[in-house]
């Protein structure tokens, strides 16, 4: 028998896919990198993934915040408006959704450090204008690492649930514009998005 790929199945474990896959990634060579081009901390000279080690790192207050915008319709947006929505709350139920993501994204994200968060909030803000709601979620803590994926993670949880809240009502829901808007502390400094 022959897979659609056009190659046979493997007949035993040594001669599996996997087996072969290994012996075509020991002759890949990752490209040589400039010096003067980032660096990829995650990655290794090997070209591997890595957790890095922040042990060296001094500790230091460190502020992330991450904005979303999920776009509703009409029709939609006024059933979350008059809160008439048949799972209930749709704005409550994203932002303690969002505070629980955030708090979870060492798990969500294999190479995140597990980090002591100080505070999260998340906020979400109707918009008549375009029909969305609008979602800012701010991290912090003290810390050798930065808390852009905990901020990240608030927004984008939040988000999925403003669409699963409302997915009843309407398919053509768009989660949108997920970044980070700011960031404060630690040895790459402050940054914040251009308007």
């Amino acid at each position: 028998m022959e897979s659609v790929f056009g190659e046979p199945p493997p007949v035993n474990l040594a001669g599996s896919s996997s087996t072969r896959i290994m012996d075509q990634d020991a002759h890949f060579v990752p490209p040589k990198v400039k010096e003067n081009e980032f660096d990829l901390s995650h990655i290794s000279s090997k070209g591997e993934a890595q957790m890095v080690d922040v042990s060296p790192k001094e500790i230091s207050k460190r502020v992330a915040i991450a904005s979303c915008k999920v776009i509703l319709g009409r029709k939609v947006f006024d059933l979350v408006s008059a809160n008439q929505m048949g799972k209930g709350d749709v704005l409550s139920v994203a932002k303690i959704a969002g505070i629980s993501g955030a708090k979870q994204t060492s798990y969500l994200i294999p190479l995140c450090h597990n980090i002591n968060l100080t505070h999260i909030c998340v906020n979400l803000a109707l918009n008549p204008h375009d029909f969305s709601v609008e979602i800012q979620g701010e991290a912090a803590s003290m810390g050798k690492t930065g808390v852009e994926m905990e901020a990240l993670t608030a927004v984008t949880v939040a988000g999925l649930t403003v669409y699963d809240m409302c997915k009843a009502a309407s398919k053509d829901i768009e989660i949108t514009n997920i970044r980070l808007e700011r960031k404060i502390g630690g040895k790459s400094g402050d940054w914040s998005r251009q308007k």
